[in-house]
């Protein structure tokens, strides 16, 4: 959930960044030493199988050798709880959010799915004030 709350901010928080030909052996990626700190996020680019958002260290990488970008990111706590929460928040309204039908009734029980100034029909919605603090246009 986290590489998708960054995608929509888009904003990675990037501390730094290597460009170049790298390695990945034995489901790890060859970086300086003491580049990323245990726990640090980290972001592939032009990878063909491990494209994304990733944690050091990382040991479930696939093997390969590409020509890309590596940058490190700062990613401030208060952003990864927030995701923790939308994950939260997806997995108890996601179903709901994600229908086609903006209110039901049957036997007695109706509906309404709010939208739009009313509420929201997604986790982009239901959490735009907290997001836009991080928001880059």
């Amino acid at each position: 959930m986290l590489e998708e709350v960054l995608r929509s901010l888009n904003n990675w928080f990037e501390r730094d960044y290597a460009t170049g030909v790298f390695e990945i052996a034995g489901g790890s990626i060859g970086l300086p030493e003491g580049w990323l700190l245990d726990g640090q996020y980290f972001r592939i680019e032009g990878s063909v199988f491990n494209d994304g958002l990733h944690q050091w260290p990382a040991v479930d990488l696939q093997d390969e050798t590409f020509t890309g970008r590596v940058a490190a990111l700062a990613v401030p706590k208060a952003v990864t709880e927030l995701a923790i929460s939308i994950g939260e928040w997806q997995a108890k309204y996601g179903e709901e959010a994600a229908s086609p039908y903006s209110s039901e009734s049957f036997d007695g029980y109706s509906y309404t799915k709010a939208e739009g100034s009313q509420g929201s029909a997604n986790w982009r919605g239901a959490f735009r004030s907290e997001l836009n603090r991080w928001r880059k246009l």
